[in-house]
């Protein structure tokens, strides 16, 4: 019997908006004709399961082919396929209710993508590609007729017998002239590796030559199905059955390029959503941002997007792997994740189950977690800024490292310097290098004193600094060079000055006159011999907001002159000699050479002001 008619979408202007805007991307008409295939096949492996279906399965499988005469694209499975009155229940009526509201609700929203969660309406990808679907299908049941479903794009169709001897549906496209590049064999394949390569059925595209060896022991080179996909990828197996070499080698199949991961969490979760996926903690280091969107998204194997912010917390983004849900609500296209309880309840059980696999690793084994926390302290502590449940976690396995390249939790750091570094506030002061080859004379004057010093140079650590201070009471953090060694913890301790007021008024004004720098503020004080005759420092103040503005990308803020504290060290045999000089120039001369000193100690000595430095030192030696 042949038919014809009109499909039942309740209004003429609606079908070319779908048409038009449903999907942006046009490459994944092939992935929704695949899944369609592989849903098709695997509702036939339920019904024969049941024994419903008792014929022979036979190779289940899904295939993709080219013909580049004709300008077709054929995708065929072996399923359950369709009748003809399936046909019209499952393509002619596109369920659709308030068709003109919607129309004038997605006319204000002005975005495509608002048209997509109202729909079922995978296999209307089709029609980005092709002007014309032919739909050739078969069903399971027995005694069925084959039936032949084609339409041009408009809203008409046509129904006819077909002569079709298997079970199964074939979907071909006619491609149209403004998606001639899906007709190149090496686009097919590149659209099917980004999004079939985990489907749970065999993909079959083209055909791969492999050498064999023969009975004798001859080889000879044959001709075989191309397989595209691993139909039983590693996530979806049971994690007592997996080695730390399979979790390696399919790191390796999803990144081919990367340096080994750290270490990884295999999620397996069946209440109260479904979610399983594979999370690695690559090595990361300091360039962070470069590492985001390695997550890639799965439902039931297929492939959805890499874009996962809403399903990851943010401090996870630096991860990669793959996480596989049904349960992640997605629109038609299956291109945008809609936000409700599930995917904020999912996201919770990240979190959860990412620092309880800290926590375990810490406890189980502190020495290899130790050699893993300069790749690993990134995570730990963009989570303990960002996720208040994940720091109440974390400030049990977060680890200090000291200039002895020694660790410590943070508790146990407190303990370790309380005695020593404990202020007139009864603060415990945290003293710490962002960068120890620079800071080296600091460092050294710091332990002189008895203190110890952390490195702290990472690229968060201005901001995990900050987090601390406002977390742990009666801690108060400072840079090594932000004060002298004296004043880093300051004891309210008094030292006497061999030096008289009307000496140090002197020095004062001889520095103040030399430099001629408003943006440097000089005092006299009476530091240990060994000192620099004069100490440069930055306020601790200055110096983190400055720190936090350059790894925000917001210099400008902070774009003013240093405010630096020069301290002039009145017991240095240097400002002795300033003190006795008879002529003034030489005064000016000895405390111009202090002062370079003292910059060159903090790095901040170049150009013109290093070549004069040069110079007077030569003449100074040489005199």
């Amino acid at each position: 019997m042949h038919e014809k008619g009109s499909i039942s979408i309740h209004t003429e202007n609606i079908f070319p908006i779908i048409k038009k805007f449903l999907y942006s991307d046009h490459e994944i008409f092939l992935r929704e004709l695949v899944s369609n295939g592989i849903d098709a096949t695997q509702k036939l492996q339920k019904l024969t399961s049941l024994g419903e279906y008792q014929e022979e399965l036979g190779e289940l499988k899904v295939e993709i082919k080219l013909n580049k005469k004709l300008k077709t694209i054929t995708v065929s499975d072996n399923g359950i396929g369709m009748t003809a009155e399936e046909i019209k229940k499952y393509i002619n009526q596109i369920a659709f209710s308030g068709a003109t509201e919607f129309i004038e609700k997605y006319k204000e929203k002005g975005d495509p993508s608002q048209i997509i969660g109202f729909f079922g309406l995978g296999f209307y990808s089709s029609f980005m590609v092709a002007d014309k679907v032919e739909i050739i299908t078969r069903s399971y049941l027995k005694d069925a007729e084959a039936a032949h479903w084609t339409c041009d794009g408009s809203t008409e169709f046509e129904i006819s017998p077909a002569v079709k001897k298997e079970r199964g549906t074939e979907v071909i496209l006619h491609i149209n002239k403004d998606n001639e590049e899906f007709l190149e064999e090496y686009r097919l394949q590149q659209i099917l590796t980004k999004y079939c390569k985990f489907l749970p059925v065999p993909v079959v595209f083209g055909e791969k030559e492999v050498t064999e060896k023969d009975d004798k022991g001859k080889e000879k080179t044959i001709k075989k199905e191309n397989v595209i996909n691993n139909t039983r990828p590693l996530w979806t197996k049971s994690p007592n059955d997996l080695k730390d070499e399979d979790y390696v080698d399919f790191y390796r199949e999803l990144y081919p390029f990367s340096d080994e991961p750290l270490f990884w969490i295999h999620l397996n979760v069946d209440y109260p959503f479904n979610l399983t996926g594979i999370l690695y903690f690559p090595k990361v280091r300091n360039e962070f941002e470069i590492q985001k969107n390695k997550i890639q998204l799965f439902s039931r194997q297929v492939f959805i997007t890499d874009e996962v912010k809403d399903i990851v917390p943010e401090f996870l983004m630096l991860l990669h792997g793959v996480i596989d849900s049904p349960d992640i609500p997605l629109n038609v296209s299956r291109s945008f994740l809609q936000s409700d309880s599930n995917v904020k309840k999912i996201n919770s059980h990240i979190t959860k189950k990412v620092a309880d696999k800290l926590g375990e690793l810490f406890k189980k084994d502190r020495e290899a977690y130790e050699k893993k926390w300069d790749d690993l302290g990134i995570f730990v502590k963009y989570g303990m800024i960002s996720e208040e449940k994940f720091y109440e976690k974390a400030v049990d396995f977060a680890l200090l490292k000291n200039t002895d390249g020694k660790y410590f939790t943070l508790e146990e750091y407190r303990e370790k310097v309380k005695v020593n570094q404990t202020d007139k506030d009864k603060k415990i002061i945290h003293i710490y290098t962002n960068d120890p080859g620079k800071q080296d004379g600091y460092v050294e004057s710091a332990k002189n004193k008895g203190y110890d010093v952390l490195v702290m140079d990472g690229v968060l650590d201005s901001h995990f600094i900050n987090h601390l201070e406002m977390k742990i009471e009666k801690t108060a953090w400072k840079r090594v060079d932000s004060e002298t060694a004296d004043k880093l913890v300051d004891t309210d301790e008094k030292k006497e000055s061999v030096l008289s007021e009307e000496q140090q008024k002197e020095l004062k004004e001889l520095f103040e006159k030399a430099i001629d720098n408003k943006n440097v503020t000089f005092h006299v004080e009476s530091l240990p011999v060994e000192e620099l005759p004069l100490v440069i420092t930055l306020p601790e103040f200055l110096r983190r907001m400055r720190d936090m503005s350059a790894t925000s990308g917001q210099m400008g803020m902070f774009n003013m002159p240093d405010q630096l504290n020069a301290s002039i060290n009145g017991n240095h045999p240097m400002i002795g000699k300033i003190l006795e000089a008879k002529r003034e120039d030489k005064k000016i001369k000895l405390a111009k050479q202090a002062y370079d000193l003292g910059l060159l100690a903090q790095n901040m000595l170049t150009g013109n002001g290093l070549t004069h430095f040069i110079k007077r030192s030569v003449e100074l030696i040489s005199k």
